[in-house]
């Protein structure tokens, strides 16, 4: 499903028009990406938590050369699933 899907499918389950639909959806992306951004966490309890990770820095391999390569570390974005939402896939 991608957005337009989702905008067209909660458009229609909750009874409204496609561009209110569209803009509470993107109003919601946005609003998760900048609070995560900021280093919160986003928790939304039945479905799942959207936070911030770390990644360490470590060093890999070029896959084409073999050359030893050092990577940086990073902040990363994990989704943990609420147990609702690992129940509804797992039925």
């Amino acid at each position: 499903m991608n957005k337009q899907e989702l905008i067209d499918a909660v458009a229609s389950e909750a009874g409204v028009s496609k561009s209110a639909a569209a803009e509470t959806i993107d109003a919601m992306l946005g609003v998760v990406s900048k609070t995560v951004a900021a280093g919160d966490s986003v928790q939304l309890i039945g479905f799942g938590t959207f936070a911030t990770g770390a990644r360490a820095a470590r060093s890999g391999r070029n896959p084409q050369t073999g050359e030893t390569i050092d990577i940086a570390a990073a902040t990363t974005v994990k989704f943990t699933a609420g147990k609702a939402f690992k129940d509804a896939v797992n039925q």
